[in-house]
């Protein structure tokens, strides 16, 4: 059997591809790849969660640490904790995905996600592990203990408020989605500390019904609440709080391309945007580029992944990045994208303005209509664009400055995502047909 790590770890149906057996490997090849004396482990609100934890905690003790159990916690806690302790961290979460699946993410000594290089070494080290044959470990008092951290969100939520300098969001009306996820409980306490009046939703987890039609993946829901209350902002966070959207007074959703436009240009005229450069991966919108260089700001590309994003942030020394989907990373303050605190600085930013985020959202930038199609494939086709290139060529020619397209290959599912950009969505939708049907006849070969 072989693991290999997707765009954010490893992922796949809980005991089916991700079985204790694996997750007991991953924790004994992170003591030995990151040694120390301790790993911290946390969870989302899964079924399995317990399950995987308790197996990843019994393959760190068997290299001799401790497992250190946070319980469940968002994501971002977990790197906020690895950064404080300077111990390696794992987290056990399928991110948006429905509750059957799982997944197992790694954090690198200093809450960082793995590179490319780190990740080749753990995937040989879970290999070995995994293969038949004696794998010893320590014993008698070499081997390591599992502890549980008490009351492991306050130092996390001490962390987010921090970033508002003391500013509280008294008087805002906010709608909270938390996606019967991790956030559940941090979430609205953060809020509700500042000051803010607060409506939650998606925050009874079960263990079945984490993403199930509520959070990131489906705004939907939140849209209506925000209506329905009156709330001047709506915050929808995914499964593991890595990530978020929002929702404007009317019901509009605003995506992370706008979050960023809105934090980019606010940092910038407050002199806090490191090199007046903001991080992004090639799906972002073409219209916030346009944007960004009206405001003269600088965008620098990534592949798709909030990890390459965090490359680039550390490479560059720059303090804001991230993705559509709703990884934002503030490069002074977190290691990894952050819903929870990504939320507070919106609401900040909406409070200080003045304006609605519906005016805010609509005059920072223009969204040029994108249309994207998952063609799913038998095979990898990791040169699909190489292959189309002349295809790709002529469509491109038709656009000129007006648009663009992708070809990318899924890094955690057997699809390849076809992306069109252009002035209308006709015209958007047509030239994604086209580029989708010709991986079809690819594929089909």
């Amino acid at each position: 059997m072989f693991v290999r790590f997707g765009t954010d770890g490893v992922r796949g149906p809980a005991n089916q591809v991700l079985t204790p057996e694996v997750a007991l490997a991953i924790g004994r090849a992170t003591v030995r790849i990151f040694p120390s004396a301790e790993v911290l482990v946390g969870s989302d609100t899964r079924r399995s969660g317990p399950m995987l934890a308790h197996a990843v905690a019994a393959g760190i003790t068997s290299e001799g640490a401790d497992a250190v159990m946070l319980g469940v916690v968002p994501t971002p806690a977990v790197a906020a904790s690895s950064l404080a302790a300077g111990v390696a961290g794992i987290m056990i979460s399928a991110s948006h995905n429905p509750f059957a699946d799982n997944g197992i993410k790694i954090f690198a000594p200093g809450g960082r996600k793995l590179s490319d290089a780190e990740q080749v070494r753990v995937e040989a080290e879970i290999d070995l592990l995994l293969s038949p044959g004696p794998h010893v470990g320590p014993t008698g008092a070499g081997i390591g203990v599992v502890r549980t951290k008490p009351d492991p969100l306050d130092s996390y939520a001490r962390l987010v408020v921090s970033a508002l300098g003391g500013r509280r969001l008294d008087g805002l009306k906010v709608a909270l989605d938390c996606a019967n996820g991790s956030n559940s409980i941090v979430g609205p306490e953060v809020f509700r500390s500042l000051g803010a009046e607060v409506t939650v939703i998606g925050a009874s987890p079960d263990g079945v019904n984490i993403n199930d039609g509520c959070g990131s993946t489906h705004p939907d829901l939140l849209a209506h609440e925000v209506v329905v209350t009156g709330a001047q902002i709506g915050i929808a966070f995914d499964g593991d709080a890595d990530r978020v959207l929002a929702v404007d007074h009317t019901g509009n959703c605003i995506d992370g391309d706008q979050i960023i436009a809105l934090a980019a240009t606010d940092l910038k005229a407050r002199g806090r945007l490191r090199h007046d450069t903001v991080v992004v991966t090639v799906m972002t919108n073409l219209g916030f580029r346009q944007a960004m260089k009206s405001q003269g700001i600088t965008v620098i590309d990534t592949a798709v992944g909030d990890r390459y994003v965090l490359e680039a942030l550390a490479e560059g020394e720059f303090s804001l990045g991230g993705e559509q989907s709703g990884h934002i990373i503030f490069g002074e303050i977190a290691t990894t994208g952050d819903g929870l605190l990504s939320a507070i600085v919106l609401a900040d930013l909406v409070l200080r303005s003045g304006e609605t985020l519906a005016d805010l959202a609509n005059n920072v930038m223009t969204r040029l209509p994108q249309v994207l199609i998952n063609v799913r494939v038998s095979q990898p086709m990791p040169d699909v664009a190489d292959r189309l290139a002349d295809e790709i060529a002529e469509v491109m020619a038709e656009l000129g400055d007006s648009g663009r397209v992708l070809l990318r290959p899924s890094g955690t599912e057997p699809v390849v995502r076809v992306m069109a950009e252009a002035g209308t969505d006709a015209d958007a939708t047509r030239i994604a047909q086209r580029l989708a049907a010709a991986v079809e006849e690819l594929a089909a070969q």
